[in-house]
């Protein structure tokens, strides 16, 4: 049996060392600060594992007990429970392991920034956050766990609160999951409704009730009730795993520190939707409509997304919309009813992709705050414990067999082929596609950065070292910058130019990145029959058998030294093939080819570049169209009929008459006594008058 108090030490752990970071660090310092953190996300990481090592092994049943009574109103109770089976504790280990490592590497990385515990005591924060939403056992926890990692998301990704770009990223983070979070909770909603409760095993046990039940939203038409609910709890996951047409955040929040970038944006909370859908799929499993849904946005998100990332310059937002794109697989994934596929990927992807977000952070540190791709090159030689691991993580990500990536992205894509769904002939396309675009940009950014001749220039003198971070991103321009605009419009830093030659990062920042490689070769293999073929979530997943295709892909299956040998005479092996001849060409050996690609495809870059215009029709639609209908309001609505009519008006009615009767009271006695005289006069002939 799993103990309550060994749950309540997991998720309470990072929470205790928030407070103290947060409310003590001016006492504890720095060292204190980081220390208390990091001993409570180590000791929630050594209690997740042994925790999932129980469940492995079958020392323990599945934990589901309510802990604490939130409150009751009538029938209803809202509670404080954890489920823990293995695909929570397989999330509960991930979490806490990358955030253990992000609380490592942030000790190198925001060595001498102004609010070092403060940073800490967030992590921790959003560590405690993300442990409520993946623990809970209940609809009203998960969404207690789903806005607290949206509030923290928002504190982080504007911790550089003194750049107007950092604090437009995080209102644009806030809003925009707003968007998702109203769907999320009238899902929610509509569950208790139908179903009566929000407790995750009445739910699921009650959920075939739905079967045949309608609602009606819109007039003459009764809509099916688990669609609804479905999309509805999509829409959610939507914002929260920057799905098409609610990405648009994502990219923004490279604004925020890069330990962020990993924590948040790579392994944790953009994948809360991921698990969400994966944990709800007694529920999607009644509706094709909302599963066709869930495929046709991931597939958009998979391949067009990831287009965006070939024209970015910028190393963060390279991987940033990576990350757009893999969560499209995983949403695809879903989309097939291939859970087990989606959440696979969802563990190989947080290891490899917090690799590469960290990698970049080592590079940035190095390059002393210089993020633009094409000023950098050559820095193998400087930087060679980044090198191998980023390329790691680089051929992870492509789903080269044998790492990591390989075992997760090709199982998904041959799950989708194997699916009659609506709109899985187009979904097919996408991720087959898509995995020829992922070759495409993350070889350009390991040549680029890596590889080639040096495009910087060291000069003599002291300028922005590591030393200077965090002035440097508070006065100029941060963590992240627009591809267009270059540190010389700011005219502080001349771009290409350091004052110190590149170096390899010290062992706080290199050891994770040590750390998150080693998982990004070899977790696939290890994890790929028992998690995709084995069975190995049990009741945790719920797939009808008409829709299983990862059973019709397990036929093939042969071993993963089998699976990953077979890889190389496949169409996605070829594609990655394709795109690194392509790259290799270009950027090893004549570079001057780049150039007059951009110029030949020049409408397309711009399309690309541009990012859609989606950006700019919801900057113009919703921010400038918000703001002239509030202006309009309140001078049509406040200021003409509520400040006018009613506030200015009354006010002005009441003054005029006070006037007219002020003139009245003149403080002459002899107007008194004609006043009494003439009225005494008019009541005795009105008198007089009714007498006749």
């Amino acid at each position: 049996m799993i103990s309550t108090s060994i749950l309540l030490v997991i998720a309470l752990a990072p929470l205790l060392g928030c407070l103290l970071a947060g409310f003590l660090g001016k006492f504890i310092g720095r060292a204190g600060s980081h220390s208390v953190t990091i001993l409570g996300v180590a000791v929630s990481c050594a209690l997740s594992m042994y925790v999932l090592y129980q469940l492995c092994t079958g020392a323990v049943p599945v934990y589901n007990q309510n802990i604490y009574t939130w409150f009751e109103i009538g029938k209803y109770t809202a509670t404080v429970g954890f489920l823990i089976d293995k695909l929570s504790a397989m999330m509960m280990v991930v979490v806490t392991f990358v955030s253990l490592l992000v609380h490592i590497y942030t000790i190198g990385y925001m060595a001498e920034d102004d609010g070092y515990q403060r940073f800490f005591s967030y992590i921790s924060l959003f560590t405690f956050s993300m442990l409520m939403l993946v623990m809970s056992n209940n609809f009203m926890q998960l969404f207690f766990g789903w806005e607290a990692v949206g509030l923290v998301s928002y504190l982080l990704i504007g911790f550089w609160f003194k750049r107007p770009t950092a604090i437009f990223a995080n209102l644009k983070a806030f809003l925009v999951n707003r968007v998702g979070d109203f769907g999320f909770l009238l899902g929610i909603a509509a569950i208790l409704y139908f179903l009566g409760t929000l407790d995750y095993s009445a739910a699921f046990a009650n959920a075939p009730s739905l079967v045949g039940k309608t609602l009606q939203i819109t007039q003459n038409h009764a809509w099916d009730a688990a669609t609804v609910i479905g999309v509805l709890l999509f829409i959610g996951a939507m914002g929260k795993s920057a799905q098409v047409p609610l990405h648009v955040w994502l990219p923004d929040s490279m604004e925020g520190p890069t330990p962020i970038s990993a924590l948040i944006h790579a392994a944790t909370m953009v994948t809360a939707g991921i698990f969400m859908v994966a944990r709800m799929s007694p529920i999607f499993e009644l509706s094709e409509g909302a599963l066709s849904f869930i495929m046709v946005i991931g597939a958009t998100g998979a391949l067009f997304t990831g287009l965006i990332g070939i024209v970015q310059n910028d190393i963060k937002r390279v991987v940033a919309y990576s990350t757009l794109s893999q969560l499209g697989y995983m949403t695809v994934a879903l989309g097939v009813s291939a859970y087990s596929g989606a959440v696979f990927h969802l563990m190989t992807h947080a290891f490899f992709k917090a690799l590469l977000f960290l990698g970049a952070g080592s590079v940035i540190i190095a390059m002393h705050h210089e993020q633009d791709m094409r000023y950098m090159g050559g820095l193998r030689k400087y930087m060679p414990v980044t090198w191998i691991t980023m390329w790691i993580g680089s051929l992870a990500l492509c789903g080269v067999p044998f790492f990591a990536g390989f075992y997760s992205k090709d199982a998904i894509i041959e799950a989708v082929g194997e699916s009659h769904r609506w709109g899985a002939g187009y979904a097919y396309a996408c991720v087959l596609i898509g995995a020829f675009v992922t070759a495409l940009y993350t070889f350009r950014q390991m040549y680029l950065t890596f590889h080639g001749k040096e495009r910087f220039t060291v000069v003599a003198g002291h300028g922005h070292g590591h030393d200077a971070h965090a002035a440097h991103h508070d006065a100029h321009h941060g963590d992240a910058h627009h591809d267009d605009a270059h540190h010389d419009d700011h005219g502080h830093h001349e771009p290409g130019v350091l004052h110190h030659a590149p170096k390899e990062s010290p062992w706080v920042v290199t050891l994770p990145l040590v750390l998150l490689a080693i998982p990004s070769i070899v977790i696939g293999a290890i994890g790929v029959k028992s998690m995709l073929f084995g069975g190995w979530f049990g009741e945790a997943i719920h797939v009808n058998e008409a829709n299983d295709v990862l059973a019709e892909v397990g036929h093939e299956f042969h071993g993963w030294a089998a699976m990953a040998l077979h890889g190389f005479l496949q169409w996605p092996f070829f594609l990655v093939l394709a795109a690194f001849v392509i790259q290799t060409y270009i950027y090893l050996f004549n570079p001057s080819v780049a150039d007059k690609i951009k110029s030949a495809l020049k409408p397309l870059w711009t399309v690309l570049d541009r990012k859609y215009w989606v950006d700019d029709v919801y900057f113009a639609l919703f921010a400038k169209g918000g703001v002239k209908l509030g202006r309009a309001l309140w001078k049509g609505g406040d200021a003409a009929v509520i400040d006018g009519a009613l506030v200015n008006g009354s006010a002005s009615l009441v003054q005029r008459i006070a006037g007219g009767v002020r003139a009245l009271q003149s403080g002459y006695l002899y107007h008194y006594a004609f006043a009494m005289i003439l009225g005494l006069i008019l009541l005795l002939g009105g008198y007089w008058l009714v007498g006749q």
